[in-house]
């Protein structure tokens, strides 16, 4: 009887929900208002029922685990990282194993489990918690939910299809579910299955319900149907899915309320079918509903009016910005002249009918508007009058004319951006066939060597020469009798300026820039220009000292703020930096914080780099990681909208949205970071990095004297130490309680940060760290060079040779010319030659196959003496591959010292790629040749004074 009794009373005392012996009711009524505690984020009261059922039944495990929870939920609201925080975290940690250990057969411990992990963006272990709670329960609605937004987080698109299957199969009278599930199917990648599950889910609807009449959910499902439906394809039809989707579209239309999208999906469908009539008349319909200034649309107009093939189409629709045909390759002749009638401004108004809604317009009177065309019919439009100098050519007079008066016309208006805008006629044709297709097409020239040479600049610089000259004598522009105020003149000398720092004439420039700084002094844009020219010139210096005084002029200006800061800091001056950008920021506390709070990447990379030049490697990597930790909170917030999303039925933005946070890795400042990242574990890898502090010194070889002073220095040092660390972890803690009350004052603590100088990223394996970066950018980033660069850069260190050549392949796919490609060829080839890396003799037959293809198949001195005579025969080709080539013959002993100083001194800077950083290092190149001739060296230093005047010392 006793030992019955007993074990009764030790069932009582240590329930184990699930395992058949539930808690009392007064408990298990107390667990579920833990439990709703908990779900509506009322820790406190949640935390002390938990505690209330402890006390009684300490070993429950459910109850552990959400005591654990709660703990865990209110450290992440307490962002001060101290040792209290980091206790109370791991506490929770603690309650939740013990809770799992107690009770590893509940599905609400496993559950929690999972949650505690998703907490700490640990989610492949909280997709393991999850599946097993749902061996137990596997019926559980919430556990399922949890898992299917973790699964397309992940991006495990078959495991959320199955899961929202399931859901729906328990739920299927949830609407939600239902679009769930049919968005799972969509991505991936079968459309027909998606649509079959949207039909079945408006199959259930009744006639006349909300889902079914006109309203903004109604239109965005029948919208997202119609893009699914656009996607399915068949192998002897493609485009079967795009005409069925324009039949679609007619039969949704009296639903549709975003009318706009529904006439851009009508006009790309027409695209891609060839209904190029019925495609010129959605144009209208589109300018008319107030889209002419989309460029995308002209675009599409231009495709229209020219008949152009699908490929064609698409790539016009996928460009950016005031991009489109006219810009993308260049055109014939007729071409030419049929779109010039379509934008050339031959009637100054318009008798276009203009209804509410586009759809139903007049169809005589868009005909009309046809006739009349583009410029006639919106005349108003900055678009139109943009695009049409796109289309003439720079050496017709009706170019000439037609740029005069553009250029009038804004002067008059005095917009500042003018010249950026002109920047953009600076088109080139490219048909080295690197684009990945046969086709020419037109870039954009930004070297000033090709800038100088292009004939819409030649113009420019003719008809701005003549606007000064004319307005500095009579007030008016050349054959014109109309008078102009004085700002006329000045936004012109302001115009000339910048085609000075275009074709990088940059003492010219500053002279013109300082005529407007002495006409108007208080113009922000000229002091800004000054700064730029004289950052360019050489004097970073003396350009921070000019832009802070255009700041001073306006301290309400946030943009001129922030270039005074980034001037600041490419001058090293941080201080001064920090006291700038903190008249933007929160006052209170530490401006640098505050901006990363705000996620501010441009002012942390600026930082990164400061610290990069200054030798400080570790606090340099700690800010670049900064960086890549925004791009990871990024990428961490599309959690909230996967749920959101398909609530609100914004099915198209969301599909964007995922396919944006695909990408992201790709994005130019996140570029930036992992590029100097790598770049500086490569430089520890090189050069192992030695601390100070570590180093004992020698006293053996001193003198009584002088090792006394060395130890007196080095007491001295280790107590300086000592004292700093004692600083960094307490100060005063009698005074916590005031800076307690400080912090609710200003409403936020910051977290302490534990290693501001980096040691700990500097004390990572840097081979590894450089291949996680370098395989990201490959990855995401694959059409930029400088990714497949430090790929080769970071493979040949690691000894795979084979990744290495890859690498070579896709740099001379994107640039056939480009020096990083010649010096690593030279280099890859140099250490096959060596045998200093040994590879696999599979990988060996492959090397010894492909790499002759990427030499031409020619000998390394006939590779090198080639390159040689396509340099010297180029007046045009860059200083750094002609640098790169000098120092290929002196490494491979081909040709004599002086023919290598000649590609570089014979350039007299006339070719592209002409920067400081260039002449340096053909000056140090120059040293290195011949340290002894200073004839040399002196002639480099005045070609090099004369292109740079501001540099103070070569």
């Amino acid at each position: 009887m006793t030992s019955n009794k007993s074990n009764s009373s030790e069932s009582v005392n240590n329930p184990q929900s699930g395992q058949g012996r539930p808690l009392p009711k007064k408990e298990a009524d107390l667990f579920k208002n833990v439990v709703k505690f908990y779900e509506s984020k009322q820790y406190k009261k949640g935390l002390k029922n938990a505690e209330t059922i402890l006390k009684r039944f300490p070993n429950h495990g459910e109850t552990l685990c959400m005591k654990g929870l709660i703990i865990n939920s209110l450290g992440a609201g307490d962002r001060q990282k101290d040792e209290a925080a980091m206790d109370r975290r791991q506490e929770a940690i603690d309650l939740v194993k013990r809770g799992l250990m107690m009770d590893m057969r509940s599905h609400v411990c496993w559950h929690v489990y999972g949650l505690l992990y998703r907490s700490t963006r640990d989610y492949p272990e909280a997709i393991k918690a999850y599946k097993q709670a749902l061996r137990i329960d596997p019926d559980n609605l919430q556990i399922l939910r949890d898992l299917s937004l973790l699964q397309i987080q992940m991006r495990d698109l078959l495991g959320f299809r199955e899961t929202r299957l399931k859901i729906l199969t328990l739920r299927p009278n949830s609407k939600v579910h239902w679009l769930s599930y049919a968005l799972g199917v969509h991505v991936c990648g079968d459309p027909e299955g998606a649509i079959g599950v949207l039909d079945s889910y408006v199959g259930t609807l009744e006639e006349g319900s909300s889902e079914r009449c006109r309203g903004f959910e109604s239109s965005e499902l029948a919208l997202y149907r119609n893009r699914v439906l656009s996607e399915i394809t068949e192998a002897g039809d493609e485009l079967v899915g795009v005409k069925k989707a324009l039949e679609h579209l007619e039969e949704i239309r009296d639903v549709i309320v975003d009318r706009t999208g529904w006439l851009q999906a009508k006009l790309s469908y027409q695209l891609q079918l060839g209904m190029f009539c019925e495609a010129r008349d959605t144009c209208f319909l589109l300018f008319q509903r107030g889209c002419t200034e989309d460029h995308r649309v002209h675009g599409a107009y231009m495709c229209a009016i020219l008949n152009c093939d699908r490929e064609t189409c698409m790539e016009v629709q996928k460009m950016r910005g005031t991009g489109t045909l006219a810009t993308l390759r260049p055109l014939s002749d007729t071409d030419r002249n049929v779109l010039i009638d379509e934008y050339e401004d031959r009637i100054n108004d318009c008798n276009c009918s203009h209804t509410q809604n586009g759809a139903h317009c007049d169809r005589n009177a868009r005909d009309d508007a046809t006739k009349k065309n583009l410029a006639a019919c919106f005349p108003r439009s900055a678009a139109v009058n943009r695009i049409y100098l796109t289309l003439l050519s720079p050496s017709s007079k009706r170019f000439r004319t037609s740029i005069d008066k553009y250029c009038q016309r804004q002067l008059v208006k005095g917009v500042p951006s003018l010249g950026s805008d002109l920047s953009a006629l600076y088109l080139v044709e490219n048909s080295n066939g690197n684009l990945g297709h046969d086709r020419t097409h037109y870039f954009l020239a930004t070297d000033p060597a090709d800038v100088r040479l292009h004939p819409v600049y030649q113009l420019l610089v003719q008809l701005v020469d003549s606007y000064i000259h004319s307005l500095s004598s009579q007030n008016t522009f050349p054959n014109d009798s109309t008078e102009h105020p004085p700002s006329t003149l000045l936004w012109a000398w302001y115009l000339r300026a910048i085609l000075h720092e275009q074709a990088a004439e940059y003492a010219n420039g500053i002279a013109l820039v300082n005529k407007c700084i002495e006409h108007t002094p208080t113009g922000v844009d000229f002091y800004e220009l000054k700064a730029r020219l004289l950052e360019a010139g050489g004097d970073i210096q003396q350009a921070a000292d000019v832009v802070d005084a255009g700041r001073d002029l306006d301290h309400q200006d946030r943009y001129i703020n922030n270039q005074t800061t980034k001037t600041l800091l490419r001058a090293g001056r941080e201080d001064d930096a920090k006291k700038r950008i903190a008249m933007f920021a929160i006052h209170e506390g530490d401006p640098e914080q505050n901006l990363y709070d705000m996620q501010c990447t441009w002012f942390e990379l600026e930082l990164a780099d400061l610290c990069r030049r200054k030798g400080q490697l570790g606090r340099s990597l700690r800010k670049y990681m900064s960086v890549i930790k925004h791009y990871e909170d990024y990428h961490e917030d599309q959690f909230d909208f996967h749920a959101y999303c398909i609530r609100k039925v914004t099915l198209r933005t969301y599909c964007e949205l995922l396919k944006f946070e695909d990408e992201i890795w790709g994005l130019p400042f996140y570029g930036h970071a992992a590029k100097e990242i790598i770049k500086i574990y490569l430089h520890i890898l090189d050069t192992p990095i030695q601390s100070e502090d570590d180093e004992e010194p020698d006293y053996s070889k001193m003198t009584a004297a002088e090792r006394k002073k060395a130890k007196n220095i080095a007491r001295k040092k280790k107590k300086s130490q000592e004292k700093s660390d004692g600083n960094g972890c307490s100060k005063k803690p009698e005074d916590s309680s005031k800076s307690t009350d400080d912090t609710k004052k200003r409403g936020k603590h910051h977290p302490v940060n534990e290693d501001p100088n980096g040691l700990e990223l500097l004390a990572l394996d840097p081979t590894t760290e450089a291949k996680k970066f370098a395989a990201i950018l490959v990855r995401h980033d694959p059409k930029n060079i400088s990714s497949w660069v430090l790929e080769y850069d970071v493979s040949v260190r690691r000894g795979k040779m084979l990744m290495a050549l890859q690498a070579l392949c896709k740099i001379k796919h994107i640039d056939a010319n480009s020096h990083d490609l010649f010096s690593r060829t030279i280099d890859f080839s140099l250490k096959l030659a060596s045998n200093s890396v040994k590879s696999h003799p599979s990988s060996e037959k492959v090397i010894s196959t492909e790499f002759p293809k990427l030499m031409n198949n020619l000998s390394l001195e006939e590779y090198i003496q080639s390159a040689f005579r396509t340099v010297k025969a180029d007046p045009l080709s860059s200083l750094p591959l002609r640098i790169a080539v000098a120092k290929a013959m002196i490494s491979a002993d081909i040709g004599t010292s002086d023919d290598a100083l000649s590609l570089i001194l014979d350039s007299k800077l006339t070719g592209r790629g002409v920067t400081i950083n260039s002449c340096l290092e053909a000056m140090q190149f120059l040293e290195s040749v011949e340290p002894d001739s200073a004839a040399r060296k002196e002639q480099w230093k005045m070609l090099s004074t004369a292109k740079f005047p501001f540099v103070k010392d070569f």
